[in-house]
C-alpha cells in the first residue's frame, strides 16, 4: 500500500528534530530571541489551539470559552501586576501587529508621528515604508546622537514643537542605553501627542526593574513582543493607562481592527510566562544585564570594537560591536562565518551607515538573554568572546571552533529561572 504523502510529515517532523538538536548546541546571541520553559512550551502545545475566543472574556462571539476566559483573565491580572499598568491586553499576536493596533487606533491618515530611524535602531513597523507608513502616516525620525548611541534631546524638543505630531515613538530594535522618555514626553503632551513605548526587546528587563520604567516616565502605551528578553512564546502584547475616550479607540481597533482570534495557546504561554516573571524576573533581567557588560568588555579586551565604551557599553541585553575594520564584507562577512562556528548572532546596521550597506553593515547585534536563561554566567561571557576572537580575529578555522563550541554548550541544556527548574546555582 502507498504512504501517499506521509513522507513530508515524516520530513517536517525531522528537521523539527534536527533544529531542536542544532540550537541546543550552538550559543545563540540573536538579541530577537529566546526560548521558552517546558511549562510554557506545554500551555503553547495544548488544546487551545484549536478554539475561537472572539471578543472580551465571558462576552465571547463564540460559545465553548469557559476555560479560556479564565486563563485570560488571570494573565490580565498578572501583566497588571508587572507592569504596574490600568490595561493590559494579551490578544495581539506579534509586537507588529501591537504596534498597528495602535497606529489605527490613536492616528488618522495624513497624521504626524516621531519615530526612530531604521539605521538608528527603528524597528521596520514605525517607518514609512512599514506598517506606519501603511497606516498613511508621515513619519518623522528622531535627531540622533551618534556619540551618545541615542535619541539627541535638545533636537528632538525642536522637532516635537515644529511638528505636532499625533504620537511620538519611544524603543526600537538596536538600543543599549534607554531612551529619554522621561525628558521628551512632558513636551509631547504639551502638543497634544500620544507618548508610545515600543518594547519588544527589553520588556523583560522592564518587567524585572533593570531597565527604564516608560509608564511612570510619562509613556502612555507600551507594545511589545513576548519572545525575547521576556521568555514567552512568540506574541503581542499592549498596556496603557486610562487614555479617556481614546482608551475606547484603541481597544476597538485592537479587536475588531488589526486582529480576530488571537491564538489562545500564545495567549496562554505569556500568561505562564507573566508568573515566572513575577517569580524569578528581577534576578534574570539583572543576570542578562551583567552578563551583557561582561561580554561587551570581554570583547573590548579581546581587541574588537565595542560600542558605547564611554557609557560602560550597555544597560540592556545588548551588545553591538563594530567590524568594519576587520574585513571589507563587516558585519556581512562576520555573521556567516560565526554561524559555521556554532555561534549565531546577526549583522546590523549602524547609525553612521549608508542604507546602501545593508548587505555589508559595520555592525553585529549581540543579544545575551537566551544563554542567560540556560544558565551562563559572567565568566561563561569571556568564554562566548574569546570563541568569536578565534574565528573573526585569529581567522580560526570555524569548524575548529565549533567543537569547541559543542562541548562548552553541553553544560547548558536547561531552562532556568522557571518553575520547572529554578534559579541556576550560580544565583
Amino acid at each position: 500500500m502507498s504512504e501517499g504523502y506521509k513522507e513530508y510529515r515524516d520530513k517536517v517532523l525531522n528537521f523539527i528534530e534536527e533544529h531542536e538538536n542544532w540550537r541546543s548546541h550552538t550559543i545563540n546571541l540573536i538579541a530577537s530571541e529566546n526560548i521558552t520553559s517546558p511549562s510554557v512550551t506545554r500551555a503553547v502545545a495544548s488544546g487551545f489551539m484549536h478554539k475561537y475566543a472572539e471578543g472580551w472574556p465571558k462576552a465571547r462571539y463564540y460559545q465553548g470559552c469557559r476555560y479560556i476566559d479564565e486563563v485570560e483573565l488571570i494573565g490580565v491580572d498578572l501583566f497588571c501586576r508587572l507592569f504596574k499598568s490600568d490595561f493590559a491586553d494579551l490578544r495581539p499576536i506579534s509586537g507588529t501587529n501591537a504596534n498597528q493596533a495602535v497606529f489605527f487606533g490613536l492616528a488618522q491618515p495624513g497624521d504626524h508621528i516621531i519615530s526612530l530611524h531604521t539605521s538608528h535602531g527603528g524597528h521596520i513597523s514605525h517607518a514609512g515604508f512599514g506598517s506606519a507608513g501603511m497606516r498613511g502616516l508621515n513619519v518623522h525620525t528622531w535627531p540622533f546622537d551618534n556619540e551618545e548611541f541615542n535619541i539627541d534631546v535638545d533636537k528632538a524638543e525642536r522637532l516635537i514643537r515644529e511638528v505636532e505630531p499625533r504620537l511620538v515613538v519611544f524603543g526600537g530594535s538596536l538600543y543599549p542605553f534607554p531612551h529619554p522618555v522621561k525628558e521628551l514626553a512632558p513636551v509631547a503632551r504639551e502638543v497634544g501627542a500620544h507618548v508610545m513605548y515600543d518594547a519588544a526587546h527589553v520588556l523583560g528587563l522592564i518587567a524585572g526593574g533593570q531597565f527604564q520604567d516608560p509608564l511612570r516616565e510619562g509613556a502612555e502605551i507600551i507594545t511589545s513582543s513576548t519572545h525575547k528578553t521576556f521568555p514567552g512564546p512568540q506574541g503581542g502584547l499592549i498596556l496603557y493607562k486610562n487614555l479617556g475616550e481614546d482608551t475606547a479607540k484603541l481597544q476597538w481597533a485592537i479587536f475588531p481592527g488589526v486582529l480576530s482570534n488571537h491564538h489562545l495557546h500564545h495567549m496562554a504561554g505569556k500568561v505562564v510566562t507573566a508568573a515566572e516573571m513575577l517569580e524569578y524576573g528581577q534576578k534574570y533581567a539583572t543576570q542578562v544585564v551583567k552578563n551583557a557588560k561582561a561580554l561587551a568588555e570581554a570583547m573590548a579586551e579581546e581587541g574588537f570594537k565595542v560600542i558605547g565604551e564611554d557609557k560602560g557599553y550597555t544597560e540592556s541585553h545588548q551588545v553591538i560591536v563594530d567590524v568594519s575594520d576587520l574585513h571589507e564584507g563587516a558585519g556581512g562577512w562576520a555573521a556567516p562565518l560565526l554561524e559555521e562556528a556554532g555561534i549565531i548572532l546577526n549583522k546590523n546596521l549602524l547609525p553612521w551607515d549608508p542604507l546602501e550597506k545593508v548587505e555589508k553593515p559595520s555592525g553585529l547585534r549581540i543579544g545575551v538573554q537566551e544563554m542567560t536563561r540556560v544558565g551562563m554566567m559572567e565568566n561563561d561571557m569571556k568564554e562566548i568572546a574569546h570563541f568569536i576572537k578565534r574565528v573573526l580575529i585569529d581567522r580560526e578555522e570555524p569548524i575548529k571552533v565549533k567543537k569547541d563550541v559543542y562541548y562548552f554548550r553541553q553544560g547548558f541544556q536547561k531552562v532556568y529561572y522557571s518553575f520547572d527548574y529554578g534559579l541556576p546555582l550560580g544565583e
